[in-house]
């Protein structure tokens, strides 16, 4: 592999963060495609509560899968900065520790998913017509946890070393395959809910597979070589060092909105399948917004490695200014074409009633949104994960929490919980805006590096 031709510390910094996000972009929206389907073709196929039972997946699935995706983030952080620095030894220990580490806890995020999810359910509130068939899909997912805790490290180390195409490439293939199982276990062999998670879980080991292979056939720095995957200790530290708070960020929020999912569902099934049908319209709103703070991500830590700090600045300004007005464009055809997007998934006038309200609610705001998770990307590139977690624990977890407890038992409507989004990523804004503006987080490499300059 030739060490250049990925390189984020070169050339045109909108071109080189373009070329980089746009694939992101794609590989993303096959991604939300994978528990869209499923909801489209389960609402068409198999009506209300089986929708209601899928709609409901993504707080609790995320609640799991996000610590261990927040681990991925810190290796691919990391990784990227060897790969900038050239320091490609510690690289391939790290790219080796990284595998292992996934092996592992994949295997327990299954036991954990399979066996908690009964009594998550019920904490949740799940109403008891929909319960069964929540239970069936939700372990039939979890029974390829690790397909999706390997295939989102595989994903965060090509990302490290500047491949956006491949995974793209993987995604698509196993999207289309994805698609075809949904429709030949759902609507042809009328298999039920569960053979809806089936066909995502078979789909995501193929994605897997995929970017496995891509590693192992890579020449030079980056190949991936079987014999040599263990945990190395040193670059475990590393891992936990720049994971461990994504991770915990990314659980504890997954926590708070299973709370928020709570709340949706004490207001009935009709809810539940409307606002889980904008939760999938939402997932695809949000893609402008994580390509860039992916894309961000990997361009800092890479140019951090190279020690470019005003290439950083510069492209950390264009990153963000692209994600917020894009994620805005996005948010007013949402808030506009929210009664046709919701009725794709379910034509019930309660259901698209319920789901425009929330969705209406909610999507002026995507601006905010776009800008916070742009400069927690922006910090975790720059080894500073602590800060975007402790900010996001507080705003999009306490915050969040405290809000909904109080406030819907002084006025129980559902706006009332969609509410909870918009105030706290609008607090969320403010304290980044804050801390980006002091330019602190960006003092303590431009000074290792005038020292290392010195030395030499």
């Amino acid at each position: 592999m030739n060490s250049n031709r990925n390189s984020l510390t070169e050339g045109s910094i909108w071109k080189a963060l373009l070329l980089f996000a746009l694939p992101v972009f794609w590989g993303n929206v096959f991604q939300q495609l994978y528990n869209t389907i499923d909801s489209l073709i389960v609402g068409q196929f198999l009506g209300d509560q089986a929708l209601a039972a899928v709609s409901s997946s993504g707080n609790l699935i995320f609640m799991f899968v996000g610590f261990f995706n927040g681990i991925a983030m810190g290796a691919g952080v990391m990784i990227a900065r060897y790969f900038g620095a050239k320091d490609y030894d510690e690289m391939d220990r790290a790219i080796h520790t990284d595998v292992a580490f996934g092996l592992i806890t994949g295997g327990i995020l299954t036991i954990l998913g399979v066996t908690l999810t009964p009594v998550i359910l019920v904490w949740m509130g799940t109403p008891a017509q929909v319960m069964q068939e929540s239970v069936q899909y939700f372990r039939f997912y979890f029974f390829g946890a690790i397909f999706t805790v390997m295939y989102n490290i595989f994903v965060g180390i090509l990302h490290a070393m500047g491949d956006s195409k491949h995974p793209l490439y993987y995604l698509i293939f196993s999207s289309i395959v994805n698609v075809a199982l949904d429709l030949v276990f759902v609507g042809v062999f009328k298999m039920g809910v569960g053979s809806a998670a089936l066909a995502t879980t078979i789909s995501q080991g193929i994605s897997a597979i995929l970017c496995c292979i891509q590693m192992i056939r890579m020449k030079g720095p980056g190949k991936l070589i079987l014999k040599n995957i263990r945990i190395h200790l040193p670059s475990l530290k590393g891992i936990v060092r720049y994971g461990l708070p994504a991770g915990i960020q990314n659980s504890v929020i997954g926590l708070a909105n299973v709370v928020v999912q709570s709340n949706i569902n004490a207001f009935g099934t009709a809810a539940m399948a409307g606002c889980g049908a904008y939760s999938k319209i939402e997932g695809f709103a949000f893609l402008p917004i994580t390509c860039f703070a992916q894309a961000l991500a990997t361009f800092v830590g890479q140019n951090l490695g190279a020690c470019k700090y005003d290439r950083v600045k510069k492209g950390s300004v264009f990153g963000a200014v692209c994600s917020v007005v894009t994620a805005e464009i996005v948010g007013v055809f949402t808030y506009f074409l929210a009664p046709q997007l919701i009725s794709l998934f379910n034509s019930s006038p309660d259901v698209v009633e319920l789901g425009v309200r929330h969705c209406r609610t909610i999507s002026l705001f995507f601006f905010l949104l776009a800008f916070s998770h742009c400069a927690a990307g922006i910090l975790r590139g720059a080894g500073k994960a602590f800060v975007p977690m402790v900010t996001m624990l507080v705003c999009w977890c306490l915050i969040r929490v405290s809000y909904i407890t109080i406030a819907v038992k002084i006025v129980p409507q559902l706006e009332t919980v969609s509410w909870a989004y918009p105030i706290t990523w609008t607090c969320s804004s403010v304290v980044f805006v804050i801390y980006l503006l002091k330019g602190n987080w960006l003092y303590y490499f431009e000074q290792s590096g005038q020292a290392a300059e010195a030395k030499n």
